[in-house]
């Protein structure tokens, strides 16, 4: 039974529901989340369809593991083309609704089609129903899901909804549940909105079988304590993801003014102590022992009072360092304001930071803007440009498409200012000093992106012994060189394509905690969960398929070599401040251009990230190769 999980198509357009099993032969090769979600995305849209149009797919699929009691793992993927980008689109989400959905009889979505009215997906206990969202529609992501739990009297419902920004189809809205979790890049709220779907609301009281359900409760408890124990965990209780800030702004490895600079200086009221004065308590995601998630109050100011969650290390970046704004109250409001309207921290933090170096050297004028006055840490203007953005009004609207569509329209050299790749806003730290961070942001799948494949480890200086331990080969303890870290960059990236498909926390694997579980201890999860093995060769092989038909999805649809670079000033301006190892770098062109070659050998794909025939054979991916060329 452990094996019997079911699989519902919903076609929007016809009003029609057909459920399946998720084929075992499908779960050895791909688990889940992810994994499954980039197999049905290659195989049920066309190649070059409008991910706006009835043809894309919105994919909902549960980790293989979701609903252990360990290593926060509630978590589900989304997937869809990406509107923002036209490459793969997906994002991974914690919180509940990923426990909620398996216990409601189902593993996986696949919705097709527009509907003609907005609507919203009621699944209860094995059954699926579409429901009249027209007094949903125009709610903020909060209301929302509060009004769900009321028309249907149960407070236990956990829902995926989107905002206004959804609505809009900004093409980079996002999916929300809870106060907090979003699924954020790639504009998968935009396909929601597109689709006039609403909500996807749950709520199930069916058990989630196992093979041997004492030895992994007994074995989940040994990975909670084997986290706990580590200091990264210990600070993330205290501090969240914010602990990070203290470590790269004085270091000078964060991205400040849209990269004017490399570190913010008079930006202590940002480190994370000063949230104590906000902080009302901790909360996490189903199946975490570490809560890294700051609960905070906001009495007073114009937006207040608000009770919201986070932030995560990420809008402390681009709602402070990046648009120079140098006050916690600053992120916490922005932060609030982007959850309710449901859009992407990152994507906003970007374009508002590139709209200001813009407007600082006379590109933009207050004709095209408005009238707003885009100065550097006026947060007046943040929060206006995050409302205009999310309801497509004026200069917003030109923001709302992303990156490549307002390059197209303002022109004059707006393009060399715009920190992107593959149209998608890069993180707000400062990569020139770190080679292995700026190739993973090169190559990602989705587009700039520090959740496929970031060895932030590299960032340690751990001897060199233990790095060829973990990645299999030499790697320079020196963050700043350039050899092996092609190596890393693959071995972290087929590690995270497997976190993303057992539905596990990417924080509680090797990625900021070196003796967090990986290989082995997934190997030992899914044995005990589902009764079969799968050893630490096998799933690499797993995370590489995934990572490759992710790959061949981007081919198809016009991607290549040309597309895994960095943003030119990567290549031509040097870092001005920080400690003597991250001032005055930059990224040598020559040198990144062989770690990417080093990158697709190690993938087995050829000069041109096209994969081989000799990795397409042993993957088993004949056909979807023969679909790309």
């Amino acid at each position: 039974m452990v094996w019997k999980r079911n699989i519902a198509y919903v076609d929007l357009s016809q009003g029609k529901i057909t459920k399946k099993r998720v084929p075992k032969s499908l779960r050895l090769k791909y688990l889940g989340g992810r994994g499954i979600n980039a197999y049905y995305l290659f195989n049920h849209i066309s190649p070059g369809i409008d991910p706006l149009g009835p043809e894309n797919a919105l994919l909902i699929g549960t980790g293989l593991l979701t609903g252990i009691p360990a290593l926060g793992a509630g978590r589900c993927d989304i997937a869809a083309k990406s509107p923002l980008t036209g490459a793969v689109g997906n994002s991974n989400i914690g919180g509940f609704f990923g426990l909620e959905m398996r216990l409601a009889g189902f593993d996986n979505l696949i919705i097709t089609g527009n509907a003609e009215k907005p609507i919203y997906l009621w699944i209860k206990d094995g059954e699926i129903e579409i429901l009249d969202a027209s007094h949903l529609w125009g709610k903020d992501t909060f209301d929302t899901q509060i009004q769900i739990r009321s028309d249907h009297n149960d407070e236990e419902i956990k829902s995926i909804v989107i905002g206004v920004a959804g609505e809009k189809l900004v093409r980079y809205a996002n999916i929300r549940t809870g106060m907090k979790n979003s699924a954020g890049r790639a504009g998968m709220g935009c396909v929601m909105g597109s689709k006039n779907l609403k909500a996807i609301a749950v709520r199930g009281t069916m058990d989630i079988e196992f093979s041997y359900p004492e030895k992994l409760l007994e074995y989940s408890s040994q990975m909670n304590e084997m986290i706990t124990s580590s200091r990264w965990a210990r600070a993330q209780s205290k501090w969240g993801t914010l602990i990070i800030y203290s470590n790269t702004n004085t270091t000078g490895l964060i991205r400040t003014r849209n990269f004017q600079r490399n570190l913010l200086e008079g930006g202590e009221d940002l480190e994370p102590e000063n949230m104590d004065r906000y902080t009302v308590g901790m909360s996490g995601c189903y199946g975490c022992s570490v809560h890294c998630r700051h609960r905070y109050v906001l009495e007073k100011g114009p937006y207040a009072p608000i009770f919201a969650e986070g932030p995560e290390y990420t809008s402390l970046g681009a709602f402070g360092t990046m648009i120079g704004c140098k006050k916690m109250e600053t992120v916490l409001v922005a932060n609030h304001l982007v959850n309710k309207y449901g859009i992407d921290t990152l994507e906003v933090g970007g374009l508002c930071a590139w709209a200001m170096e813009l407007w600082e050297k006379g590109i933009l004028t207050g004709e095209i803007t408005d009238g707003l006055e885009l100065e550097w840490g006026n947060e007046e203007v943040l929060f206006e440009l995050i409302r205009k953005i999310s309801y497509r009004e004026g200069f917003g609207d030109l923001l709302a498409d992303g990156f490549k569509p307002a390059i197209t329209k303002i022109g004059k050299g707006s393009e060399y200012y715009a920190m992107q790749i593959k149209g998608m806003s890069n993180l707000h730290s400062d990569e020139r000093p770190t080679p292995s961070l700026a190739l993973g942001i090169a190559t990602a799948t989705r587009g700039a992106d520090h959740l496929r494949s970031r060895p932030a480890i590299d960032l340690y200086g751990l001897p060199e012994e233990l790095l060829e331990e973990i990645y299999g080969g030499p790697v320079s303890s020196d963050y700043t060189s350039y050899e092996g870290k092609s190596r890393e960059v693959w071995w972290q990236e087929l590690l995270y394509a497997v976190t993303d498909s057992i539905g596990v926390c990417k924080f509680q694997t090797v990625f900021c905690a070196v003796h967090a579980p990986k290989w082995d201890e997934f190997s030992r999860l899914i044995y005990l969960a589902l009764g079969v093995d799968l050893n630490k060769p096998q799933l690499m092989e797993i995370g590489e398929r995934i990572t490759t038909i992710e790959r061949l999805f981007n081919i198809r649809e016009g991607f290549s070599r040309k597309d895994d670079i960095l943003p030119e000033r990567f290549f031509k301006e040097s870092t001005s401040l920080g400690f003597p190892i991250a001032k005055g770098k930059k990224i040598d062109r020559d040198k990144f251009q062989v770690m990417l070659d080093e990158y697709y050998a190690l993938h087995k794909w050829d000069n041109n990230g096209v994969p081989t025939p000799e990795i397409i054979q042993k993957l088993g991916l004949e056909k979807q190769q023969s679909q790309t060329t």
